[in-house]
Formats: structure tokens, C-alpha cells, sequence
């Protein structure tokens, strides 16, 4: 099934037409809208809109970007299910103090199976535009626990040269927990100490809503997926090398 629609969308894909704009100032608006209106009622008189602004929209990208995201990594899930490739909108408030249902936010991400290791990802929010990189390593099985923690004490290098390459184009932040309380810190985790307590890491460029909206939007994204794809296997893969 998973080849068959893949032959579907090499041959949908060039026929596509790949400038035209995905998002449009209606994307932008209806999260703003939700962030002032976080509620089921609002969300129930606005359902279609968010199917026409939101979700069809996303899966357009998908379509757009699975083909350069598989030229990276053929393992990842292109299933577009939510939770595979897409984010939530609901969110989970049975623990939290926020009781707001919704986040103003969507995110499409390519991982490979199981979702616990790193993703590359494309999100919109009420307020910006981001793309990169992200990992994250809340449980015991995850891949970041498991051997990524351990690699980058030993390959400060390695870490120091990506730096190098991408310090200047893209925002770097990391987090730590002591206490069960995280901590965020601002730039590259280059020091071995910095891993041992490194609980996730993402490294994005921000953009504008405009350049979303703008004819060819998916070709930046996959020049920044280019980018930082080395971060995901050094953090995630068991067979990673230097």
C-alpha cells in the first residue's frame, strides 16, 4: 500500500502546480481567531473553516515535501495520520492548568516509526512561522536516552562543526530537567556536561507569515530540511557515524 501510494504521488507530484500557494491569510487568521476564542463552541461553529484553512492545506504540503523528505530518509512515516505526520489541535488538559482545548498551532513532521526520535518539521502559529529540527527525550525508550545523550558527550566536535555551518542562519535552544522542572538555554549544546542533562533540542529558522503564504514555499522548506537532516540521525539513529 505504502509504494503504491507512492508511485501515486511521483506521478501527481510534477503535474502539481508547485508554485501556486499553499496558505493563505485565512491559515493566519483563523489561528489568531482561535487563540482569542479557545473554546469548543467557537470550534464547533468553525469546523469547516478549519478543514478549509488548516487541514487541507497541511495535507498540500505534505504532498509537496514527502517526496524531498524520503530523498533524506526513506524510513520516515508518510502515513499522513495525525500523530505521524501532523500535530494535534486538541490538547490533552487533564494534567494541565491550562484548560484551554485548543492550541493555536499545527505542525507537519516526518520521523521514522515509532515517533519517539527526532523530526524535521514545518509549524504555523498565531505568531510565527518555524522549520527545522527537534528531539526530544521525556521517555526511557527514546532514542535520545538511549545512545543519543551518550554520543554527543563524545563528538563535541562533530556538534561544534554543525555550529559552524548553521550558527549563522538558524536559532539554536536546548532543554534541561533537574527536579522535574525543565530549563531552557539558549544556543548549541557543545559542552559534554550539557548532555548529560539534555532533555530536548531543537534548531529552527523563523520566518514571516508572508513567506508562507508566498508561491513556492515548500522548496524553502526542504532547503531547511537539507540543513539540519544531520541532527536527526546524530541524535537518533544507533547506526549513526561521523
Amino acid at each position: 500500500m505504502l509504494r503504491r501510494r507512492l508511485r501515486l504521488r511521483e506521478l501527481v507530484l510534477p503535474e502539481m502546480k508547485m508554485s501556486s500557494a499553499v496558505f493563505s491569510r485565512d491559515t493566519v487568521a483563523f489561528l489568531r481567531e482561535l487563540g482569542r476564542n479557545n473554546h469548543k463552541a467557537w470550534m464547533d461553529d468553525n469546523r469547516d473553516r478549519y478543514r478549509a484553512a488548516i487541514v487541507e492545506p497541511f495535507r498540500v504540503l505534505l504532498d509537496r515535501l514527502t517526496l524531498a523528505a524520503l530523498k533524506l530518509d526513506r524510513a520516515f512515516v508518510v502515513s499522513g495520520r495525525t500523530g505521524e505526520n501532523f500535530s494535534r489541535i486538541n490538547r490533552d488538559v487533564r494534567f494541565s492548568k491550562d484548560k484551554a482545548p485548543y492550541r493555536p498551532q499545527m505542525y507537519l513532521f516526518f520521523a521514522e516509526p515509532g515517533g519517539e526520535g527526532g523530526q524535521i518539521y514545518a509549524a504555523i502559529s498565531a505568531d510565527a512561522v518555524t522549520c527545522g529540527f527537534r528531539v526530544y527525550g521525556r521517555a526511557k525508550t527514546a532514542p535520545l536516552v538511549q545512545f543519543g545523550r551518550a554520543r554527543g558527550k563524545e563528538n563535541t566536535r562533530w556538534i561544534e562543526r554543525q555550529k559552524s555551518r548553521l550558527g549563522r542562519k538558524y536559532e539554536s535552544y536546548w532543554y534541561s530537567s533537574e527536579k522535574g522542572e525543565w530549563s531552557k538555554h539558549r544556543g548549541w549544546p557543545v559542552k559534554p556536561d550539557d548532555w548529560t542533562k539534555l532533555q530536548g533540542w531543537i534548531v529552527r529558522k523563523k520566518l514571516t507569515h508572508a513567506a508562507a503564504m508566498r508561491a513556492g514555499f515548500e522548496r524553502e522548506i526542504a532547503k531547511i530540511f537539507r540543513d539540519v537532516y544531520p541532527l536527526l540521525p546524530f541524535t537518533s539513529s544507533a547506526n549513526w557515524k561521523a
